[in-house]
C-alpha cells in the first residue's frame, strides 16, 4: 500500500479525524497585576478566570516564588465557544502562525497588548497586557488514555501531528503558516 492510499484510508476513518479540543487563555502576573490579568481574561472570554498557584512545596528562591503562591490566571473553552474566541485571537496576530509555534496535539502564541484583538478595546482599569493563548487538538478514542478505571494505551499515530494540524487551520480558520 502507497503512502497515499494510507493517507486517503485516515481521511476516510471517523477514528482520525482531528477535533479542536480546547482554547486555554493564560495570563502570569503577582500581586495588584494578578487582578488586572483576571479582569482581562473575563472580558475577552466571558467566563469566570482560575488563579493558578505554585504547587504546596514548590520554592524558587531566585524568582521569589513560594509554596502556594498566586502566579497567575488561565481560561479553559471548549466547544463551540472555543472555535469563536480563537478566530478572534488568531485576527489578532493576522492569521499567521509560525513552525515553531506547532507542536505534537497543540500549538501556542503570544498577544504583546490585547488592544490588538479585534473589537476589543482599551480598558484603563486593565492597563497594557499581554496573554498567552494555547490551542489542544484530539483524536477520538484519547478517553481510553484518560478514563481512571482500566486505563488504556494509546498508540503514537492517535496523537495529533503537526502537520495535520497544519491541515486543520488552513481548512477551518484559513491560517497561513510560515
Amino acid at each position: 500500500m502507497s503512502k497515499q492510499e494510507l493517507v486517503q484510508k485516515r481521511k476516510e476513518n471517523p477514528m482520525q479525524k482531528v477535533k479542536l479540543e480546547k482554547v486555554v487563555l493564560s495570563c502570569g502576573a503577582t500581586g495588584p497585576n494578578l487582578e488586572k490579568a483576571k479582569k482581562l481574561l473575563e472580558m475577552i472570554t466571558e467566563r469566570k478566570a482560575q488563579i493558578l498557584e505554585s504547587g504546596p512545596k514548590r520554592r524558587i528562591p531566585n524568582f521569589g516564588v513560594k509554596p502556594s503562591m498566586p502566579l497567575g490566571t488561565s481560561v479553559t473553552l471548549r466547544g463551540t465557544s472555543a472555535s469563536e474566541i480563537l478566530k478572534r485571537l488568531l485576527g489578532a496576530i493576522d492569521n499567521k502562525l509560525r513552525k515553531k509555534q506547532i507542536a505534537e496535539n497543540s500549538f501556542s502564541f503570544g498577544i504583546h497588548e490585547y488592544i490588538e484583538i479585534p473589537e476589543i478595546e482599551y480598558q484603563r482599569e486593565i492597563g497594557i497586557r499581554g496573554l498567552n493563548v494555547t490551542a489542544c487538538f484530539i483524536r477520538a478514542g484519547i478517553r481510553i488514555k484518560r478514563k481512571k478505571i482500566k486505563i488504556g494505551k494509546v498508540p503514537k499515530r492517535q496523537h495529533v501531528k503537526p502537520n495535520e494540524i497544519i491541515q486543520f487551520m488552513e481548512e477551518n480558520f484559513s491560517t497561513e503558516v510560515i
